[in-house]
């Protein structure tokens, strides 16, 4: 069995990641950790938990104790929280899945710049796989540090990788028109993500400046081959949970429709949690599940290729995608503990 501990158990991302594994049957989680709900029980925080998470949550400052206890360290905090614990746990062997942005970005002056926040383990970033496996899955089976991507940027590079891959658009004109479910603000309160202020409304935020952009530069232009800029904006709607990026691409070859598809499905085709689809995406026929749904339309008035595709947030978006880099790490099946059925109710 693998031994598992979680940091932030009781953020939305915690919290589902403390769900997905308590129920995997490869794994036994020797703590939950949480710095609001210290000392509390799971079940107290979260009442549909009552009678399958009774376990108490430990502080965070108590962490360190219990390093040696486990086999990997999934980190569910802010950006800029867990630099010293990261250096620990590395220190003594322990693989650590961080579902923050701290080790996303290779270069850390593009993460002060961005996040605002000094990078106190510049020297890991090298070693850092980004947990993308669709993309990457060969570097994270051979990695101790896996930076689980944020949302916007699963589900912005999944739909645009075929594309840039195969030189179809030109790299210069790509933008990403992108919408979350409010849970991906996080469960801090925040005066812009109170029910009166998000519902009924539909709203842009984060217009040239969103944290995303430069996560999903980089790993376009790894593709690519050379450097991507593009437009990157983010909109809230008022739903829970779910992402859908629509992804504009000026055409560089003339290509049909049909032949976009066969593109697509001959990338993915191997791909458990990819399902390309001849329908638009929407995120309830992903949500609660590690699915991602990618639909393309070619317009054949201005020449571009719009590629959409929807995601849970909270799944593939972060803590399904954390539990598919595990499931890597530790050579067991990619799909165990997450083949979960998209629940449209």
């Amino acid at each position: 069995m693998i031994r598992a501990g979680i940091i932030g158990s009781t953020g939305y991302a915690g919290y589902q990641l403390s769900v997905l594994l308590s129920q995997h049957k490869n794994v036994t989680v020797a703590f939950f950790s949480s710095h609001n709900y210290s000392n509390m029980k799971l079940s107290d925080v979260y009442g549909n938990l009552r009678g399958f998470l009774e376990d108490i949550c430990i502080d965070i400052h108590n962490v360190e104790d219990k390093l040696r206890e486990i086999d990997v360290l999934f980190l569910a905090l802010p950006h800029g929280k867990s630099f010293k614990l990261v250096e620990k746990a590395l220190s003594v062997g322990i693989k650590i899945i961080d579902i923050s942005a701290d080790y996303r970005l290779r270069d850390y002056k593009d993460y002060e710049q961005w996040y605002g926040v000094k990078h106190e383990l510049a020297g890991c970033l090298k070693d850092a796989a980004y947990g993308l496996p669709e993309l990457n899955r060969k570097r994270i089976s051979n990695s101790n540090l896996v930076a689980n991507p944020g949302c916007y940027p699963t589900a912005s590079i999944l739909a645009l990788a075929p594309l840039i891959q195969n030189n179809i658009i030109d790299n210069t004109s790509i933008v990403i028109d992108a919408k979350s479910g409010v849970s991906g603000a996080g469960r801090s309160a925040n005066i812009p993500t109170l029910f009166c202020e998000c519902a009924d409304s539909v709203k842009a935020y984060g217009i040239a400046s969103h944290r995303h952009t430069p996560e999903i530069e980089q790993q376009l232009s790894d593709l690519a081959g050379e450097k991507i800029a593009l437009s990157f904006t983010p909109h809230l709607v008022p739903i829970s949970r779910g992402i859908l990026a629509t992804c504009y691409g000026s055409l560089k070859k003339e290509i049909s429709q049909n032949e976009l598809y066969d593109l697509y499905k001959g990338c993915y085709e191997n791909e458990r949690f990819i399902r390309i689809t001849e329908t638009l995406p929407e995120t309830r026929y992903v949500k609660g599940s590690n699915i991602c749904d990618i639909a393309i339309r070619k317009d054949d008035r201005t020449k571009r290729v719009i590629a959409v595709s929807a995601i849970d947030n909270l799944i593939k978006g972060a803590a399904g995608q954390a539990v598919q880099n595990m499931n890597i790490l530790f050579g067991l099946c990619e799909y165990s503990g997450i083949e979960m059925i998209p629940d449209i109710l």
